[in-house]
């Protein structure tokens, strides 16, 4: 077989440059520290790699989202703390209130303080995160959440929408409440509230009211409470009736001052002397009126309303101490559901940690994933470095050899 020199060039030309090649590439892998260059290098590996590397980025999104949600929870646990502390103000005014032996001018005072609370709680209700974004108008974040009419008559403006933000794989999660879910609902457990009639004659007053038993058939019926005199004995009498359809429920029966009224799975005493035709209801707390701000204002305008001297006085008196109570059981129902509301932030920023701490994990798996896909062993390369370089040599010289096998330097 007959090999041309031409032949023997280009071989050794080709041997070369594939070896000049494979040095090259070793070392822009040392260089960059990567051991895959070009997706060509490891095809399954770089897909591998590129997967991981955008599941990376999806979780980079999920935690800006929790950073984000995180933000919004404490900015609303920040506000509730303080409407929690301006309730709990209420409170001891309305205790305070129910002193029977204030005089005009002290409830006026106890009002005018009331007004003030009144007031800081309309405003944290309006509160915004310090961009324009009202914290309790629900979607409608530009919207004033509460305005008050002339009358100081205060009405909900936002909606009952939630911002939800996908804070991990399979969790979306609400980063706000609506002003109705803080200012105008209460808690499930709420129970009853009574109420008077502010046109009643007689000195009657009603204590607290308490669930018996929840299991009652007519157990969350509004109920209402009227008293008679008994024509044929002239004993006062109540009886118990569905507010709603004006069915009976119970009575006549002979009133006993300071006694219990057991009915519908509830129960609570009334004390003092009704008069022929007054009333009083019991309603389940959602439709005795949730909204703080109007329960608030009721006993606002009852206590800036001198009390009458005359025979009338005890009436007023009376009538008087039923608002009072009655506010006093409202705000506790509200200071409830503004607790229960501060659990449910808590309870979301705990799992927003929670999620964090799987998050940042996740992180770590996929840096160590995408490590052991894509980082370069140095060992293995400096090695393979050296046999390449080797290699090289060793094609250069036998091309110089091969090069210098010519006939003619043996002609003479």
């Amino acid at each position: 077989m007959r090999v041309a020199t031409s032949t023997l060039y280009h071989q050794g030309l080709a041997s070369m440059n594939s070896q000049q090649s494979l040095l090259m590439h070793v070392q822009q892998q040392l260089g960059t520290g990567r051991r895959i260059l070009t997706p060509s290098d490891d095809p399954v590996a770089a897909t591998r790699a590129l997967g991981v590397a955008q599941a990376g980025a999806v979780n980079g999104q999920y935690t800006a989202s929790r950073k984000e949600a995180n933000s919004a929870l404490a900015l609303e646990e920040n506000s509730l703390t303080t409407v929690t502390t301006v309730l709990q103000s209420v409170k001891t005014l309305l205790v305070n209130a129910g002193n029977g032996t204030l005089s005009d001018t002290d409830r006026a005072s106890l009002a005018t303080a009331l007004q003030g609370q009144y007031d800081q709680l309309l405003g944290l209700a309006n509160a915004d995160d310090g961009t324009g974004n009202y914290l309790f108008a629900g979607l409608k974040t530009g919207t004033v959440p509460f305005a008050a009419d002339a009358a100081g008559n205060v009405t909900y403006q936002g909606d009952t929408g939630h911002k939800l933000l996908q804070v991990d794989v399979s969790r979306q999660m609400a980063v706000g409440n609506t002003g109705a879910e803080v200012f105008q609902s209460v808690s499930n457990s709420a129970g009853y509230v009574l109420k008077g009639n502010s046109a009643n004659d007689g000195t009657a007053t009603y204590g607290a009211i308490s669930v018996t038993d929840p299991s009652n058939p007519l157990y969350g019926t509004s109920l209402a409470v009227s008293f008679q005199t008994d024509a044929g004995t002239g004993k006062m009498q109540y009886t118990v009736t569905n507010a709603s359809t004006g069915a009976a429920i119970a009575g006549p029966v002979d009133y006993v001052d300071g006694g219990s009224i057991n009915v519908a799975g509830v129960s609570f005493s009334v004390k003092g002397t009704p008069a022929d035709g007054d009333t009083m209801t019991a309603q389940p707390a959602q439709q005795a009126g949730a909204d703080v701000f109007a329960n608030l204002k009721d006993v606002i305008d009852a206590l800036k309303q001198p009390i009458n001297s005359g025979t009338s006085q005890e009436t007023a008196n009376a009538n008087l101490q039923n608002v009072i109570a009655t506010a006093l059981r409202q705000n506790n129902n509200s200071l409830d559901n503004v607790l229960t509301v501060r659990a449910s932030v808590g309870s979301r920023m705990n799992e927003l940690d929670a999620l964090d701490t799987i998050g940042e994990n996740r992180d770590l798996s996929n840096a160590q994933t995408l490590s052991n896909l894509q980082d370069l062993d140095y060992a293995a390369a400096i090695g393979e470095y050296y046999q390449r370089q080797t290699a090289l040599q060793g094609a250069q010289q036998s091309f110089m050899q091969i090069q210098g096998m010519n006939l003619f330097q043996y002609l003479r």
